[in-house]
Order: C-alpha cells, then structure tokens, then sequence
C-alpha cells in the first residue's frame, strides 16, 4: 500500500516495519539460525521451534511487520497433528477412561485456577472482567482469541496474555526437560534428508488437510489440529496406514510454529498492555508453580515418568507442548490425552465460566 493509500489515523510502521516483507523474512530466517544452533548443539528439547521463537519475539520487538500467514499456520498445524499420532499407541482411550476421575481432577483444577487468576487480576481494574478471563484461561491461545472476541473481550490484550502464557510454559517446559536428563533431538542431522516413500506421504497429507478443513469448516476449536489428529491416531494405532513424515517437513513446521509465537509480541501490544504485565507474569507462574503440584500428584497415585507427568499438566498451548513431548523420552499419548482433555473442557465451559465471573467483578 502507497503512503498516500495509507489512513491518515494508522501510524506509519516504524524501524524494521519499513523493510520490504522479503527482507524481514530473510532477517528472522538468519536469526533464527544464529538463535537455533547453540540450543541444538546443547541438546536443548525443542530448540527447533525455541529458536524461531526467540528470533521472532526479536523482530517484533524490533518494529518487525510480518506476520505466519493462516494458510501456513493451518499447515504447521496438520503436520504437527500427524506427527503426534505416530507416538500414540493403541491405548490412548484406555489411557483416560482407567485414570478418569483423577485426569478430570487435574484438568478441572488447572481450569480453576487459571480461572480465579483471570477474576483476581479483574478484580484489581487493571483490566475488564472478560477481558482478564479469556486472557488467564488455560486453553489454545489461537482458541481463546476467537472466543474471546466472540464476547466483546479486548482481542489485544487477550493476545498478549496468551501467547506470553505459551512463551513461558514452553521455556520453563523445555528447560526442566533439558535439565531432567531427557534431552534428544528430534532431527538429527545425519536423518533430516533420509528417503520417504512419497505416495503414502502426499497420501496422508491430503488426508490431514481434508480433515482439518473438515474441523474448522464445523468449527471445531482447534480443529485444524484435533481433527486430524485424532484421524491419523486411529488409522496409525490400528495398523490401517503407516505414518511416516521426513525429518526435514518437521523442521520447516516447528520454525513455522516458532514464528508464528514470537512475531506475535509487537511493541504496540507491550505498550497496550503495560498495566496488565506483572500481574501477568506473576498468574502465569503461579499457575505453573500449581501445574507442577498436580504432577507431583500424579506421580505419586499413577508412578508416572516425571517429566511426563510436569508435561501433561503444564497449562498449554497443546501445540508447543506437544513439540516438547515429541523432542522428549515421554509417554507422548499420556501428554496428549491430558493436554486434548483440558482444551475440550475449557472450550465447553469457557464461555460459561467467562460470563459467570465477569458478571460478579
């Protein structure tokens, strides 16, 4: 758009924003590189979308434009969706249905909560009521924001209180994986070109996308991942269709994702949201800290692997986490039955529970 095109109102873009999109493409994508290869060599789970990441909080920060067109993130999402169910194994159901009572105590507890932390951050004035809710939930971000604007919730904020939320699950995450000793790359180098039999590979990618658009076309919270995926988990587990997805199709989904998060945090947003950022920060690590009591819990009745255990409880988002469980030595289909089970009982009751306690702010 010409300068002259450009509304009188809507501010002119400012440092990096007035570099052609090709040229802040080509900045991330270097820095991305540079941000990526010390955390990959250290061993770090995930580095591959860490990495991205952290590159892409630094362009947005930098004044960056750009921003994951839908097209792609719908992509990250269906090849990240066929990635976990390769790892889950015939007894995903059973997984809930013979633990269910204690599964559903953890998710309603971390929907709790994340619930009273959006009504005491409410309480302050800082922000409205719906606003401060949607933003602490503990769901999909990309869901919450749909919903959130839905509502008449403030989608900016909402935006920034989510994706900071996903930004330091996923650290904190990565680095008690790293730490508990269960590190592993998921693309080792020498593996990234190995042979794939293409038709059964473009086969099962149109099936992916297929069924993703199937999800969203019912508009079923993130339906671009969960439809999917619990598609090829069927096909997989019962033995019907071998998955099989080149490492280098991995690596391009996990930047992808990286991106998509961390060009998220433009100035405009941080100065929006400048009041609401240490009570933020301060919900998100009390929900953290209380996600890690819930693990502890179920380490001790179900003797769960304990970084299992931290990552079935950890408050989202479904895709990052599930990155992290896929980088990891975990029961994946353990995460993922934890991790599906929040985000379809926040999505039920969000709007309800938004409601209920914005109404008595």
């Amino acid at each position: 758009m010409s300068p002259a095109a450009r509304s009188p109102n809507k501010p002119s873009p400012a440092g990096l924003g007035r570099r052609p999109a090709w040229q802040q493409w080509a900045l991330v994508a270097c820095l991305s590189v540079v941000t990526t290869v010390p955390l990959e060599v250290a061993g770090f789970p995930a580095a591959l979308l860490m990495g991205p990441m952290l590159a892409g909080i630094v362009l947005a920060l930098a004044g960056s434009t750009i921003r994951l067109p839908r097209i792609f993130f719908f992509g990250v999402q269906v090849v990240l969706a066929l990635m976990i169910a390769t790892m889950v194994s015939k007894d995903f159901v059973g997984t809930f249905t013979a633990n269910w009572l204690l599964m559903l105590f953890v998710v309603l507890s971390v929907i709790g909560v994340s619930t009273l932390s959006g009504w005491m951050i409410a309480r302050t004035g800082i922000l409205p009521g719906t606003t401060a809710i949607w933003g602490s939930s503990a769901g999909a971000a990309s869901t919450m924001l749909l919903m959130a604007e839905s509502y008449g919730a403030d989608a900016r904020l909402v935006a920034f209180m989510q994706y900071l939320r996903v930004v330091l699950v996923a650290s904190c995450a990565t680095l008690v994986a790293h730490f508990g000793e269960h590190d592993g790359a998921v693309v080792p180098p020498h593996a990234w070109f190995e042979p794939v039999p293409m038709l059964p590979l473009v086969a099962m990618l149109a099936i992916g996308i297929l069924a993703g658009l199937l999800g969203q076309r019912l508009r079923i919270p993130a339906g671009a991942f969960l439809v999917p995926f619990a598609l090829a988990a069927v096909l997989n587990s019962s033995g019907t269709v071998t998955i099989v997805l080149p490492q280098w199709l991995l690596v391009i989904a996990f930047t992808l994702l990286g991106w998509n998060i961390g060009l998220g945090f433009t100035r405009a947003i941080l100065l929006h949201a400048r009041r609401a950022l240490l009570p933020t920060v301060a919900s998100i690590i009390a929900l953290i800290g209380f996600s890690g009591l819930l693990a502890g819990l179920l380490i001790l009745v179900l003797d769960v692997d304990p970084l299992t255990a931290y990552l079935a409880t950890s408050p989202g988002g479904l895709d990052s986490i599930a990155v992290i469980a896929a980088s990891s030595k975990v029961d994946v289909a353990f995460v993922m039955t934890l991790q599906t089970a929040r985000l379809i009982l926040v999505t039920l009751i969000g709007p309800w529970l938004a409601r209920f306690v914005a109404d008595r702010t």
